[in-house]
């Protein structure tokens, strides 16, 4: 690995910042803050914005999971595990939002959240999302690990639990480590089968969202649903 070097005008940023405030600087300026120092001929706000072109932008970035980061030059353990705690920390901020009883009637707060949480899981993980009338969030469970299929998700099981949290509604969510967002015929046959099975009990199912690293698909958006 390159050895990381000092770097002089790492100042700069965190100075502007306090002057400032935090609105006033790029992203690679704010990443820069964090990682620090750069490496050899590479100051650290460039090192910013070659690692967020890298990943297609911070979502990319924030996402990632540590060998990811750690294969990057520039990006030892260290400054891995701070970016890490950086994307565990905007998720919990935006479970926090959820839990204090915000509505989940915006899609992208929606996928932004289930982004946060699935996108950068190695294996597929399907987790449902359970509302009350006003579509506030009641909980959040786990519904399966591994491949998704009409086998490993259970719609009784899902049923089970939104009648147990006296659920209105449902959000379905689960990740392709593949990085590709679409839905497959499996996530689209899925979607209907489990549709109909909580309109007997008179629970909506909202959506089904398809995430893949930084990215997710709403089918409801698609008409998919």
């Amino acid at each position: 690995m390159t050895p990381q070097i000092p770097h002089t005008k790492a100042e700069r940023p965190r100075e502007r910042l306090l002057a400032h405030g935090a609105h006033v600087l790029t992203s690679a300026e704010l990443l820069a803050i964090i990682l620090r120092t750069g490496i050899k001929g590479c100051d650290a706000v460039s090192l910013g914005h070659r690692l967020i072109k890298q990943f297609d932008g911070l979502r990319g970035l924030l996402s990632a999971d540590a060998p990811t980061l750690m294969s990057q030059e520039g990006l030892g353990a260290a400054k891995a595990c701070e970016i890490l705690a950086i994307n565990e920390l905007s998720r919990r901020a935006l479970e926090e939002d959820l839990k204090a009883g915000m509505a989940l009637d915006q899609p992208q707060r929606v996928k932004r959240y289930c982004a946060a949480t699935l996108g950068h899981l190695p294996v597929e993980h399907c987790m449902a999302l359970y509302l009350d009338n006003q579509l506030r969030l009641i909980t959040c469970e786990e519904v399966s690990r591994g491949t998704l299929n009409q086998a490993s998700v259970y719609p009784r099981e899902i049923i089970k639990a939104a009648l147990k949290h006296h659920a209105a509604a449902v959000i379905l969510a689960h990740n392709h480590p593949s990085g590709v967002a679409e839905p497959s015929q499996s996530d689209l046959a899925l979607t209907r089968h489990l549709k109909n099975a909580l309109s007997l009990v008179d629970v909506r199912l909202l959506d089904h969202l398809i995430v893949a690293g930084a990215s997710a698909v709403s089918l409801a958006e698609r008409g998919q649903l």
